[in-house]
């Protein structure tokens, strides 16, 4: 299981989060790989942890910053009010990158997901921030003023939803129009579900989809990482 801490930010801050160890990572001086695990819109919660646990479970060690301070929700009025008052690029250059550098003082290289406004964040982390080496994001693509898609400086994996009135199939395709002039590896994957697809607590969960996206995930990893 993997327990909460606290780890210093760029900006001399301190941050919680959630780690979860690999376990062949636990003894080892330098250990493979690792990842940044980036919430929905709901927060840091017990499902985010899960996935992390799932990261650490296939051998990849897993933080997940708690980008809201504590604040949780199961009430979608209060996540988007939560998510709107986040600032995306602050929260990428602060927490984020202190969550990135927490690993990677023990880790060789670390990739960055997120979910939903994870998956926007993970966008940013993969144009802005160096420490950042590879980037799989589902469902969330951030506004092209905070980080346009053809910025991205690491291999890029996408995982999206046909079904989805947010993060739209229109937006997904002007996203891989973008990838088309980046100078690195992508994959863009659309699947017969709805937006929040792997989050299995929500009405839209579909296993077979999260399954397949799963498995293209951890491949991308050991590609990449």
């Amino acid at each position: 299981m993997g327990e909460a801490i606290s780890f210093r930010c760029p900006d001399g801050s301190d941050c919680e989060g959630y780690l979860a160890e690999a376990p062949e990572a636990a003894d080892a001086t330098v250990a493979v790989a690792g990842i940044v695990v980036l919430q929905e819109w709901w927060g840091l919660n017990d499902q985010i942890r899960g996935v992390a646990e799932r990261f650490a479970a296939a051998g990849i060690t897993a933080l997940a910053p708690d980008l809201y301070r504590g604040r949780v929700t199961t009430d979608p009025d209060e996540a988007s009010h939560l998510m709107t008052g986040l600032d995306w690029p602050g929260a990428c250059r602060v927490e984020v990158r202190g969550a990135l550098r927490h690993l990677k003082a023990k880790l060789a290289k670390v990739a960055v997901t997120g979910y939903c406004m994870g998956g926007a964040l993970a966008v940013i982390a993969a144009a802005k921030l160096a420490e950042c080496d590879a980037a799989v994001c589902y469902y969330g693509i951030p506004p092209e003023d905070q980080a346009h898609p053809a910025d991205m400086k690491v291999p890029f994996q996408g995982h999206f939803a046909e079904a989805d009135d947010w993060c739209t199939p229109a937006a997904v395709d002007r996203l891989e129009a973008a990838l088309e002039g980046a100078s690195i590896a992508w994959e863009i994957h659309r699947y017969g579900a709805a937006h929040g697809f792997c989050n299995e607590t929500v009405e839209a969960f579909d296993a077979a989809a999260c399954e397949q996206s799963w498995a293209r995930t951890l491949d991308f990893l050991a590609k990449h990482l």
